[in-house]
């Protein structure tokens, strides 16, 4: 089982680090965080296509997909 640790103590781990560490630990996250989130949408998108060829999802014009997200949104204010 792996070992768990609290945030707390990530931060405080990471505020040991010298400066530049600390730097670069911040780029690496946020790497890959964006590489995460990347294979999020692709998924979601591999999804959205199957759903397509099964005949679950339409073709619809940019236009109607802006309105169609409108009256989404005017739906949640």
């Amino acid at each position: 089982m792996l070992n768990s640790v609290t945030l707390d103590e990530v931060i405080n781990t990471a505020l040991q680090l010298p400066p530049d560490q600390r730097e670069m630990l911040i780029g690496i996250l946020r790497h890959r965080q964006n590489e995460a989130r990347r294979d999020e949408m692709a998924a979601d998108a591999r999804r959205s296509i199957a759903l397509f060829h099964e005949g679950k999802l339409k073709a619809q014009s940019a236009e109607d997909a802006i309105n169609d997200l409108h009256g989404t949104l005017a739906d949640v204010e």
